[in-house]
């Protein structure tokens, strides 16, 4: 069978006896083992396996089940659509239901049946198969909707899963991170990625609007509330009605609005300038600022009950600079981008224009950086981008991490030089290899063993 070839049985099993049987059970299917709960891992880490068998008891204390829910867990954690098929003791009931619980795939008492433990693996196998080409027929038929969002960095990486998991609730969430970092995007793409996303999104710039005029655009006006006020006239609060409102630089809203907003926050109603009628508003609320607000709150310019309200959930996004193989994939999207708008055909980026942008600390971030790909194509002479054209000036790199540990250090290194490569060649696989100086299976591994897709 083929698909059983794509990702193998993991068998995880200290009797050395046991495991050569079940191995042998099970000799249709590609397998691996493991005797112990880190060996597991490792395992786990190096072939993804489809199916994993295991046993509770393992070392060092076999007799205890704590080290295999351990690993039961740490599998779960790890990829919870691994099927995971727990063989236990003739009286382990108990325990085995607590292992279902957790989310494995089914128990077997020992000793066991080979030929229905070959009928329970290979089900468990199908049933992967078919939740994977799910999962596939779903993402190729649904638009993405971090799709505005381009980064290969562990992080950035990290924050896309955190928006795509709370985007299905109506928690309040707050996106934290300094001017041009894309909060805006990551807003968008909260809006596209919940329910709401046929309904409007609203965005509005609390530092861009003089104070005088902010709670009416806020929270609109009736007909006659103020001089020039000729008709009734929604907020914009109004105006997000079903839909998503972004709070930009909320640290910017005036002391007295910020009572207003957290009532609203509260009670959901809101009263237009000059009106009487409470009007029910139903809003998905994502706010966005550079500003530290704890900080503000202690020096009363920020109220501490409205930054519990609105920090249901905090996103912190890293600077650019902090992104690793960020601001050369960055570029190189942004130049294709720009050539295409500018009419300049194939542009591409030279070396030495590479090496500026990736050194450069880019305070004001991709915003910045766009603005300089921007000018950087229209001031180019021929077909490529060189470093007089960015007009940057290399600078010294980052400080290294201090971690003693070598086993970390190594992998940080190859992961940072790794994303590097890639971002420095545009996404090729093969061209990275040939920078890194290796062969593209040997890149793909490292790849798949530092965790990066």
């Amino acid at each position: 069978m083929t698909a059983e070839k794509s990702r193998p049985l993991m068998i995880v099993e200290d009797d050395l006896a046991l495991q050569k049987q079940i191995k042998w059970s099970l000799d249709r299917f590609e397998s691996v083992t493991a005797s112990d709960r880190e060996s597991a891992l490792l395992q786990l880490r190096k072939n993804l396996p489809a199916v994993v068998t295991m046993d509770l008891g393992l070392p060092p204390d076999a007799d205890s089940v704590s080290e295999g829910f351990k690993l039961l867990e740490q599998i779960m954690a790890f990829d919870s659509d691994i099927k995971v098929i727990v063989l236990t003791g003739q009286n382990d009931q108990a325990n085995a239901l607590r292992a279902v619980a957790m989310g494995a795939y089914d128990f077997f008492a020992k000793p066991f049946e080979p030929e229905l433990l070959n009928l329970t693996v290979e089900r468990a196998f199908r049933l992967f198969e078919l939740q994977a080409e799910n999962k596939r027929l779903r993402e190729l038929h649904q638009p993405d909707a971090l799709a505005g969002l381009t980064t290969r960095d562990p992080q950035m990486m990290r924050i896309c899963r955190t928006i795509e998991k709370v985007a299905t609730s109506n928690a309040t969430v707050m996106l934290l991170g300094e001017s041009g970092t894309g909060k805006e995007v990551l807003a968008r793409g909260l809006h596209q990625a919940s329910p709401r996303r046929g309904e409007k999104f609203v965005a509005i710039n609390c530092a861009a609007i003089p104070e005088n005029l902010l709670e009416s655009e806020l929270f609109g006006y009736e007909k006659g509330a103020f001089t020039g006020a000729a008709k009734t006239t929604l907020g914009k609060i109004e105006t997000a009605n079903h839909g998503t409102l972004m709070l930009d630089e909320i640290g910017d809203l005036p002391f007295q609005l910020q009572a207003k907003l957290l009532r609203f926050l509260q009670e959901r109603t809101i009263e237009r300038v000059g009106g009487r009628q409470e009007i029910a508003v139903d809003v998905r609320i994502v706010c966005a600022t550079h500003q530290d607000l704890m900080a503000l709150s202690k020096e009363s310019k920020f109220r501490e009950d409205l930054y519990y309200r609105l920090a249901e959930i905090v996103v912190n996004i890293p600077p650019l600079r902090d992104r690793v193989g960020d601001p050369a994939l960055l570029a190189h999207a942004f130049t294709r981008r720009f050539a295409q708008e500018q009419n300049r055909g194939s542009l591409s980026i030279s070396e030495d224009a590479v090496h500026a942008i990736e050194s450069h600390p880019w305070p004001g971030n991709i915003r910045e950086l766009e603005n300089c790909i921007k000018r950087a194509v229209i001031m180019a002479d021929g077909n490529q981008i060189t470093a007089d054209d960015v007009g940057l000036q290399a600078t010294a790199p980052n400080a290294i991490d201090t971690s003693l540990d070598l086993r970390i250090i190594r992998d940080n290194a190859e992961k940072t030089a790794i994303l590097a490569a890639l971002g420095r060649v545009n996404g090729n696989v093969l061209k990275a290899a040939e920078l890194l100086g290796v062969s593209r299976p040997t890149l793909y591994d490292l790849m798949h063993r530092l965790g990066l897709k």
